[in-house]
């Protein structure tokens, strides 16, 4: 049958009650007095059409090729790691089968939705199923529901092929201040502090205000409500995985409003900026540190990085001391650190005492490097775009009640609710977060894109130089 749309019952049965009626010639002095019929097969293509086998796989597969082969790729590494951990456990395997797992699951999803879709196709096409309209109507609709499922399966499993931010399971620091807009945009930075902690009450979120600096004197006053003036600040959010659920929220945030100061009704446009940052462990933990064995921890090593070298005790210490090799020093190849011990007479208290001042040394510059990327991300933030009114990210209307998200794209009306920390809030986070995932998606099959036509060229010119 021809690749056209798949039409509901409900139009099918339109398409049955209104009459064709056809155009009238140009010669035609007198207007034609019967409608044609819509002829029977012209119905059966409307209702039945976009059932055949090649349109029906078609129209399911909407992958990209390159992120198909990538997640087919991955979840082939998931299985043999499966295999290989049911022989022996080694930590680094199981980090990776972790990794690996969340495309796994989503590829098999998606398989098993594609074959219920092969498994529709084939029945409708089969002639066994003109002698049951019933079960041909039933088996439309279940068609119809798995392509919608299928599109929601395929974002899931584009979203799973896409790497994890690192910070994503961490505490955040949303830090506020006022952008361009002058004394208005003073007082819109504590109407939008005010927003995300109702907003952490509302859904449960433990929060801690860092730092509140408000201004003080005759600038203090004409803010609209109960909002008052602020320099800076600072809202800690403490649950893990706060991170990932705020990254969104940095950029330049707009408002548009008639200032209360305002005799002649002007509206005024300012902004204020929002900075998202990962928020570390002051000091490291004695439970993180006896979790050594969790590749996900910042104390594991792995043995086969460590050098291990035996040595003669020196300085002084009597008869024991260059006698016996009891001293102990271990070189962490990947970061060059070396620790050597040899406080205790017995080898074996050395070797121990010498694992754990590595792990904790190693443990601290793997949390230095992670502070030193979160530095780099607060500047990294706003500086890819430029700090004015021009580069917003959302804006606040006040006279139309409204707030727009230009990243995704989204309205929502309710203003008061947004600034409330309401549902519709929520609605506008969520947005921000699928645009953050589209955007990865986007920038992925462009990379396995380049990969495939950079492995083209160079075959292509692989078998011209055998010619």
């Amino acid at each position: 049958m021809f690749a056209t749309q798949w039409v509901c019952r409900r139009c099918t049965l339109a398409l049955t009650r209104s009459p064709i009626r056809p155009a009238r010639p140009a010669h035609a002095t007198k207007p034609l007095r019967r409608p044609l019929q819509r002829p029977l097969q012209q119905l059966q293509l409307a209702r039945y059409a976009g059932t055949d086998s090649s349109n029906g796989a078609a129209a399911a597969s909407n992958l990209p090729p390159a992120l198909l082969q990538r997640a087919r790729g991955m979840a082939a590494e998931h299985a043999e790691l499966q295999a290989a951990l049911a022989d022996s456990f080694d930590p680094k395997a199981a980090k990776r089968l972790g990794e690996l797992s969340r495309v796994a699951t989503a590829l098999a999803e998606w398989e098993a939705a594609q074959s219920s879709i092969a498994e529709l196709v084939s029945m409708l096409s089969s002639p066994d199923s003109e002698a049951d309209p019933e079960l041909r109507a039933l088996a439309h609709d279940e068609l119809a529901s798995t392509h919608a499922q299928v599109e929601t399966l395929s974002t899931a499993l584009s979203a799973s092929l896409t790497p994890r931010d690192p910070f994503a399971e961490l505490p955040c620091l949303v830090e506020i201040r006022p952008g361009p807009g002058g004394q208005e945009g003073r007082y819109f930075a504590d109407a939008v502090f005010k927003m995300y902690r109702a907003y952490c009450a509302r859904v449960g979120l433990r929060v801690n205000v860092v730092k509140y600096e408000t201004l003080d004197g005759p600038e203090a006053q004409g803010g609209a409500g109960n909002e008052v003036p602020i320099a800076e600040a600072v809202l800690e959010i403490m649950d893990t995985g706060a991170y990932d659920m705020f990254r969104g929220e940095a950029g330049m945030h707009r408002v548009q409003r008639v200032p209360s100061t305002e005799a002649k009704g002007r509206t005024h446009t300012s902004a204020v900026a929002v900075w998202v940052l990962p928020s570390f462990p002051e000091t490291l933990s004695t439970e993180m540190e006896n979790d050594f064995n969790d590749p996900s921890s910042d104390f594991y090593i792995d043995p086969k990085e460590v050098r291990s070298e035996k040595m003669r005790a020196g300085g002084a210490g009597g008869q024991h001391v260059n006698k016996t090799e009891s001293a102990i020093r271990l070189t962490h190849v990947p970061t060059g650190t070396v620790v050597s011990i040899q406080d205790s007479r017995s080898q074996h208290r050395n070797r121990e005492d010498a694992w754990k001042l590595l792990r904790s040394r190693v443990a601290e510059q793997r949390r230095e490097a992670r502070e030193e990327a979160a530095a780099s991300l607060r500047n990294t933030v706003l500086s890819r775009e430029r700090i004015t009114r021009g580069d917003k990210i959302r804006t606040y209307n006040y006279q139309q009640d409204r707030c727009t998200d230009h990243r995704s794209g989204v309205d929502v009306h309710n203003l008061p609710n947004v600034l409330e920390g309401g549902e519709m809030l929520d609605r506008l986070m969520a947005s921000a977060k699928d645009w953050l995932v589209a955007r990865d998606i986007r920038a992925l099959v462009a990379e396995e894109e380049a990969k495939a036509a950079e492995a083209e060229s160079g075959g292509k010119n692989g078998k011209k130089g055998r010619k």
